[in-house]
């Protein structure tokens, strides 16, 4: 009977990597890996330049990451996400000043004020799709930058400086560039660990649905709208947790470090890196945040050279550096034990 079905129409299965360098970046101890270069990173250099570009680099991820959950994963446009991170900086800032306490007791606070924000900017605008959606997002960001340049509580265009350290117990300052580098290094990678997880969960799968086909994952029974609001709830909170830490690393915040173009970078590292990928955006964070750097030899010139690259990797790799794979193993694995048990059938 098989010899009269026709599979010249039938969609070429994707199979899992074969080669050997194909394994190893899809390999469950990639992460492992890239946590203890990380870690390993301040004994090949310590000076208080390279610990600030690390720390930075590790923030900017934990923000691409929680933009990859909005972006990459639910497929909703947003060009003001650096709005939640000053939402969760201000946060910080303000409770920690006016009561004196480090920043680490501000995170309760913090999270209310990012849910808050989540919500307030989600609930009335996710009924809106692509291009509309977009505008909107760029307007809250824009919005909420002004407000913050206007306000007394924010210290208005001057910002609000003399932010205290996350902790300190007795004699140990966690504000030490060493210290608060590994402290940032742990939080983030928490953050990416959960972000990836949920990617997977059933939740994970609902906003991939969403994001291919929302039309029909509401015509199978899926709440797009709820679906879309917990996608923009939990985006919200991992940029509130990054602004902590950026309030934390500077000691101050003010409205010129939330610009759009803070957006518009982070948003770059989620397509550069491969939406969807939790490791490509990864990947796209650090190498957008750590690029500049690398060719600051090449003094003002350096941001032409910076676009030239990422005109050309965009070129021959639109789909990321690291895109999305197209199977999932655990089912392939059950179609492959239903496959060899049709075929003992047959025999």
């Amino acid at each position: 009977m098989s010899e009269n079905v026709d599979t010249t129409l039938a969609p070429k299965r994707i199979r899992p990597p074969s080669n050997l360098l194909s394994r190893l970046f899809e390999s469950k101890m990639l992460g492992w890996i890239a946590l203890a270069i990380a870690v390993a990173a301040p004994f090949v250099n310590a000076s208080p330049y390279a610990l600030n570009i690390m720390t930075t680099a590790a923030i900017f991820v934990l923000l691409a990451s929680g933009l990859n959950i909005v972006v990459g994963y639910c497929g909703l446009l947003d060009l003001g996400y650096i709005a939640f991170m000053a939402v969760g900086a201000y946060t910080a800032g303000i409770v920690a000043k006016a009561f004196e306490l480090p920043l680490l007791f501000t995170i309760p606070a913090v999270l209310v004020m990012t849910v808050l924000a989540g919500l307030i900017i989600g609930a009335p605008t996710l009924r809106l799709r692509s291009d509309y959606l977009a505008i909107v997002t760029l307007g809250f960001g824009e919005i909420t930058r002004i407000t913050a340049n206007n306000l007394a509580i924010t210290g208005g265009p001057s910002g609000i400086f003399g932010i205290p350290g996350i902790l300190k117990i007795g004699d140990v300052d966690f504000q030490q560039p060493a210290i608060f580098y590994y402290i940032t290094i742990f939080v983030v990678a928490a953050f990416v660990l959960a972000a990836a997880r949920l990617g997977k969960s059933r939740l994970g799968r609902a906003w991939r649905f969403v994001r291919e086909d929302e039309d029909a994952a509401e015509a199978m029974g899926i709440h797009t709208y709820k679906v879309k609001l917990l996608a923009y709830i939990f985006g919200a909170i991992w940029g509130g947790f990054g602004g902590v830490l950026f309030a934390a690393h500077l000691s101050a915040v003010s409205p010129q470090s939330f610009v759009f173009l803070q957006s518009a970078l982070v948003l770059m590292a989620v397509v550069l890196g491969g939406m969807g990928n939790m490791r490509g955006v990864v990947l796209g964070a650090l190498v957008i945040s750590l690029l500049p750097e690398l060719l600051r030899d090449l003094a003002e010139f350096r941001y032409l050279a910076f676009g030239i690259l990422l005109v050309v990797v965009m070129v021959f790799r639109p789909q990321g550096f690291w895109p999305a794979r197209g199977y999932e193993p655990e089912r392939k694995q059950a179609e492959d034990k239903k496959a060899a048990a049709v075929a003992g059938e047959q025999r």
